[in-house]
C-alpha cells in the first residue's frame, strides 16, 4: 500500500513505535519556532533543563506578539529572548521583522522536514510540504534539547481538491468551506492532507494561508504535496538548493475523503464568533462596518497585500471605518515599497502599522463597542479583539477591502474585474535584521525584575482530593482560560502575576476561590480547551492548585499541556454525569497514583454520594510524567 505525503514525512522521522493509527510515536524534529509570548516561558524551561546549545538542525527565537512597549516589561523580555538565542545557538528575529509563521515560511522552511512551533498557527509550513505542528512550549524545549516530539499517530484526512479560484474567491475561502463542513472540532485526530488537480493552482502562500487557517479544524497539522510551484516560491526566495519533490503515492490511502471544487466556491465569511460559523458573504452583505483589518499569520503575505493596493489603485477607503495592515514581514513591507504599492495604499487611506500579530491577539486594535469589524485574521473568538461582546467576522482580503471602500458588508463580485497583479520571480529577501547563531560563550543572558523562576510543582498523592473550583460549558476557549491582550501579556514570563488573570472572563472569582479552596478540578464539556497552543492556560492554573480536569472531550495541544504540568486529563466515560456534579462539592479519587501506575484506563470519582467513571486516555509515558509532578521533573 502506498504512502500520503504525511505518512513519508513521519516515517522519515520516526525514532520511537510504530505508524500505528491510534499509537503513540516519537518523532524527530529538525526545525522549531518560538514567539514571543510563549516562548518567553519555553527558554526558562530549556534552561532548566541544562542543555548547553540546541540540538535541532535549526531554531528560530521570534517577537512578533508583545510588541506594545508601554512599560519595561515587552522591552526586557525582548532583550532577554535576544541574549537567549545568542548564548544558546538560535537565530533571533526582532519586533518588527514580522509574524513568525510568515517569516519561517519565506526564509527557513524546507519540504520534507518537521517543524515543531510553540504557536499553534505553526502548521503554515504545511504549505510548503513540512510536517510542521503546534505545541506548548515546554515540549519545544525538550526537542531543542534533542528530544523526540511525542503524539498519538493522527490518522490523514483527504482533501481532494479541483477546478481553479473564480476571481474574487481566494484560498481563505478554501479553508472556509472546509470549516463550514467540518466545524472546529472535525480535524481532531487527523493532518489534512491536500491533493488532487486543484493544488497546482494554489501558489504556496496560498496553501500556507489554508494550512495555516486549518488550525481551526483542531486537526494536529495540514500538509500540501511539494511540486513544480514549490520549487519556484523556493528559488524566488534563493533557497532553491532545499526543494525535494514529495507527493502522495497513487495508491495511498486516506482515512476520510472530501472533495472541493474550487471553482464552484464563492466568497465566503465567519459570523461571530466562532471560525465555524460560515455563511456566504452574499447573505451578511449591506451590514455597516466600523472596522476592517488586513494581516495576521493567515493572509499577510506579498499576494495578500498586493491584492488589497491592487484594488484600491482607483478608489479610496471609506470615511465611515478605520482600514489597517498589518503586513506579515519585512520582506513584504520591502517589496510592496519597491513595486510602488505601498503608496496607494497610504493615499488610499490604510493604516499601516509595523509587522506583527497586533489586534490578532488583542495586542492594540480593538473595535468599536457594539460595531462590526471584518478580519482577514483565524480567530474571532468572543472577547478575543479586546472589546466585550465584539462583533467580529473572519473573512478574505478580497472581502476585507470590498468592506473598506463601500463601508459595508459587500460581496466583491461587485467591485468588478479582479485586479490583475504579478509575484515577483526573485524577492527582496527582507531579512537583513535576522541574526544567525552565535557560538555563545560567555553570553550573559539579561533578565528582566519580571521575568520569575520556574515554579516547582509536588508529584502525585497516593489519594487525591479537592473541590470542584468551576464547572464550564462547551469549546472553551485557552483565551477564557487564560486571556491575551495588552494587560496580560506582558506578564508572561512571571507565572504568580499572570496567574491572577485565569479564567478571569468566565468567574472574576475563580482566582480567589482557588487560593481558599486548592487543591482543585475544573469540569468542563466537549472541544475543551480549543484556540491558542498557550501553555499558561495549563500551567497558570496549576499554580493556583487545579489538579484535575474532567472534561467531555479535550482539544489536543490543551491535553499535552495539561499532562506536561501534571494536571491529570480525564474525560467522562458517559457524558450524561456531566450534569451530576455542581460547583463546590467535594470529590475523592482513591488510589489514584495506584491506579495511575498500573494502566487503569478508568477512575472511579467519588462525588456527592455518587460514584462516576472517569476516562484517562493517555499512554504509559504520560501516565510516568504525571506520577513524576510533570514533564520537567520527569525529564530531570
Amino acid at each position: 500500500m502506498g504512502q500520503t505525503v504525511t505518512e513519508k514525512i513521519l516515517a522519515a522521522h520516526l525514532v520511537e513505535g510504530e505508524l500505528k493509527r491510534g499509537e503513540e510515536i516519537g518523532i524527530r524534529i529538525d526545525q522549531t519556532l518560538t514567539q514571543d509570548a510563549t516562548g518567553t516561558m519555553a527558554y526558562l524551561e530549556f534552561e532548566a533543563i541544562g542543555i548547553p546549545r540546541v540540538q535541532t538542525e535549526l531554531s528560530v527565537c521570534y517577537v512578533d506578539h508583545n510588541l506594545v512597549q508601554s512599560d519595561f516589561r515587552n522591552a526586557d523580555d525582548h532583550r532577554f529572548l535576544q541574549s537567549v538565542a545568542r548564548k544558546f545557538g538560535l537565530y533571533f528575529s526582532p519586533p518588527g521583522n514580522g509574524i513568525s509563521h510568515q517569516v519561517h515560511l519565506e526564509r527557513f522552511g524546507l519540504p520534507g522536514k518537521t517543524l515543531l512551533g510553540s504557536d499553534s498557527h505553526t502548521p503554515t509550513g504545511g504549505g510548503l510540504g513540512m510536517l510542521a505542528i503546534g505545541a506548548g512550549g515546554l515540549d519545544v524545549a525538550m526537542a531543542m534539547a534533542g528530544k523526540p516530539f511525542y503524539l498519538v499517530m493522527p490518522k490523514v484526512y483527504g482533501v481532494k481538491l479541483t477546478g481553479k479560484l473564480p476571481p474574487w474567491v481566494s484560498a481563505r475561502d478554501v479553508l472556509l468551506e472546509v470549516l463550514r463542513r467540518l466545524s472546529v472540532k472535525g480535524g481532531v485526530g487527523y493532518v489534512m492532507e491536500y491533493f488532487g488537480p486543484g493544488v497546482a493552482e494554489l501558489s504556496v502562500t496560498d496553501r500556507a494561508s489554508i494550512t495555516n487557517f486549518g488550525a481551526e479544524l483542531g486537526a494536529t497539522t495540514s500538509v500540501f504535496p511539494s511540486d513544480a510551484t514549490t520549487r519556484a516560491f523556493l528559488e524566488s526566495q534563493g533557497r532553491e538548493a532545499g526543494w525535494v519533490e514529495l507527493s502522495a503515492d497513487a495508491d495511498a490511502v486516506y482515512d476520510e475523503v472530501m472533495e472541493i471544487d474550487m471553482s464552484a466556491l464563492e466568497p465566503l465569511i465567519a459570523c461571530p464568533s466562532s471560525p465555524d460559523n460560515v455563511v456566504p458573504v452574499r447573505e451578511v452583505a449591506g451590514k455597516p462596518v466600523a472596522q476592517v483589518l488586513v494581516g495576521s499569520c493567515s493572509n499577510s503575505s506579498l499576494r495578500d497585500l498586493m491584492v488589497v493596493a491592487k484594488t484600491l489603485e482607483t478608489r479610496e477607503v471609506s470615511r465611515e471605518l478605520s482600514f489597517e495592515i498589518n503586513p506579515g514581514s519585512r520582506q513584504v513591507l520591502e517589496n510592496l515599497t519597491a513595486q510602488g504599492d505601498m503608496l496607494t495604499l497610504v493615499r488610499a487611506g490604510a493604516r499601516v502599522h509595523q509587522a506583527g500579530c497586533l489586534g490578532c491577539i488583542g495586542m492594540g486594535q480593538a473595535p468599536p463597542t457594539g460595531a462590526i469589524s471584518l478580519r482577514t485574521f483565524p480567530r474571532n473568538f468572543p472577547g478575543r479583539s479586546g472589546t466585550k461582546n465584539d462583533q467580529v467576522y473572519l473573512c478574505s482580503p478580497e472581502v476585507a477591502v470590498a468592506a473598506a471602500i463601500t463601508g459595508k458588508i459587500t460581496d466583491p463580485r461587485e467591485l468588478g474585474d479582479y485586479p490583475r497583479f504579478k509575484l515577483p520571480a526573485r524577492y527582496l529577501p527582507g531579512d537583513a535584521r535576522i541574526e544567525p547563531p552565535r557560538e555563545g560563550t560567555g553570553v550573559e543572558i539579561i533578565r528582566g525584575p519580571n521575568i520569575a523562576p520556574f515554579p516547582d510543582f509536588t508529584p502525585l498523592p497516593e489519594h487525591w482530593q479537592g473541590r470542584v473550583l468551576l464547572k464550564v460549558g462547551d469549546n472553551i476557549t485557552t483565551d477564557h482560560i487564560m486571556p491575551a491582550g495588552a494587560k496580560v501579556l506582558p506578564l508572561r514570563s512571571n507565572v504568580p502575576a499572570i496567574s491572577e488573570f485565569v479564567y478571569e472572563a468566565v468567574d472574576p472569582e475563580f482566582v480567589k476561590r482557588a487560593k481558599e479552596l486548592a487543591p482543585g478540578l475544573v469540569v468542563g464539556g466537549d472541544n475543551y480547551g480549543q484556540g491558542s497552543s498557550r501553555e499558561h492556560a495549563a500551567l497558570a492554573p496549576r499554580y493556583l492548585g487545579v489538579e484535575v480536569k474532567l472534561v467531555k472531550s479535550f482539544a489536543r495541544i490543551h491535553k499535552a499541556n495539561l499532562i506536561n504540568f501534571g494536571i491529570i486529563p480525564l474525560t467522562f466515560v458517559d457524558p450524561a454525569d456531566y450534569d451530576k456534579i455542581q460547583p463546590g462539592q467535594e470529590l475523592r479519587i482513591p488510589a489514584i497514583r495506584e491506579k495511575i501506575a498500573a494502566g487503569a484506563e478508568t477512575l472511579t470519582l467519588e462525588v456527592g454520594g455518587e460514584r462516576i467513571e472517569a476516562r484517562l486516555d493517555i499512554s504509559p509515558r504520560h501516565r510516568e510524567i504525571l506520577l513524576a509532578g510533570g514533564l520537567l521533573a520527569w525529564a530531570r
